[in-house]
């Protein structure tokens, strides 16, 4: 954030520049204490699996019965694994600190390296969801609000119910099924070319298009009833354009906020919307590694993870005073 921006900000939430430092402060702090539990939780579930990440390792590269008991061993002391949890717990919470989150179990590759050969793929469809969810869901909260058809206005309004009652993976097998089998217009899997990115991209947008079409329809509404909104039709605005250049500013507050909550609940969903599609992605890598309890990789993952949902959310906190000079950080 430019020095500009951040003055900006400062002053539309009523605080000095060293107040919003203070602020900021506050949330990284918060956003360590999140980074932190999620890497914890993500050790003690891996560690409270029956399976080993060896075996499983020696497993899927061969039919698992010649598994040589002094090679499992080996390779647990050479990852560590013979060590008492605590001390593997404190020594790769160290090493992460540093920056340093070690080697795949499965291929030995750095996990950094496969975190940034997976990341662009998921960044490419992370932002073509957005973009559709993003419009769709606001392009039905408007119409939704402007319609004088009665029929229409109810359909718009049930919209987001019903996508958010359709699981994740069914969206993506319709989506597979209509546009891939049934017409023929686009691939049904693979992460090459812009025609394969299509139809995940437009998964993603339905489930991310739900949620905002429905706050943003509701908040719409609200504004459109409120005083302020009499007072203007009063003085012979009409419907529209009280809609669109007043209500839907107020509205959008929360629109921002659930796409500041959309990033993380994309990559949370990328295990979902990668494996439907094929796709290479955060999403793949993290559901190999949990199958093969390969730790290093999911730690590495959801340490990544985490960072980029506490800095979305950072983001779109000091957002709120340039949409809306009314809002107040706290």
């Amino acid at each position: 954030m430019s020095g500009a921006a951040a003055e900006a900000v400062a002053r539309a939430a009523g605080r000095a520049p060293a107040g919003l430092a203070r602020y900021v402060g506050r949330r990284i702090g918060h956003a360590v204490i999140v980074v932190w539990a999620a890497y914890t939780l993500s050790f003690v579930l891996l560690y409270l699996l029956p399976s080993d990440p060896v075996t499983l390792m020696l497993q899927s590269r061969g039919d698992g019965s010649d598994i040589d008991p002094e090679v499992v061993a080996r390779l647990q002391r050479q990852y560590g694994l013979d060590r008492p949890v605590a001390w593997q717990y404190a020594a790769m919470l160290r090493a992460a600190l540093g920056g340093d989150f070690g080697r795949s179990i499965n291929d030995g590759r750095d996990v950094l390296q496969r975190i940034a050969e997976a990341l662009p793929h998921t960044v490419e469809l992370a932002l073509a969801g957005l973009a559709i969810g993003l419009t769709l869901g606001m392009a039905v909260a408007v119409l939704a609000n402007l319609t004088r058809r009665r029929w229409l206005r109810q359909v718009l309004f049930a919209y987001a119910p019903f996508v958010a009652s359709v699981p994740a993976f069914l969206i993506g097998l319709f989506l597979i099924q209509l546009f891939a089998h049934g017409l023929g217009w686009l691939p049904a899997a693979g992460s090459s070319g812009p025609a394969a990115l299509v139809l995940p991209a437009l998964a993603v947008g339905l489930q991310v298009s739900d949620a905002i079409a429905q706050v943003t329809a509701r908040a719409l509404h609200e504004n459109l009833q409120a005083p302020y909104a009499q007072y203007l039709r009063a003085k012979g605005l009409g419907r529209r354009a009280i809609l669109l250049r007043h209500a839907l500013r107020n509205a959008i507050i929360p629109a921002v906020t659930l796409v500041g909550l959309s990033i993380g609940g994309i990559l949370g969903g990328a295990i979902i919307t990668e494996t439907v599609f094929s796709r290479q992605g955060l999403g793949r890598l993290l559901e190999e590694a949990i199958t093969l309890q390969d730790i290093p990789v999911v730690q590495g993952v959801v340490v990544f993870t985490a960072i980029l949902f506490a800095a979305s959310n950072l983001v779109v906190d000091l957002l709120y005073p340039l949409i809306n000079p009314k809002v107040t950080l706290r």
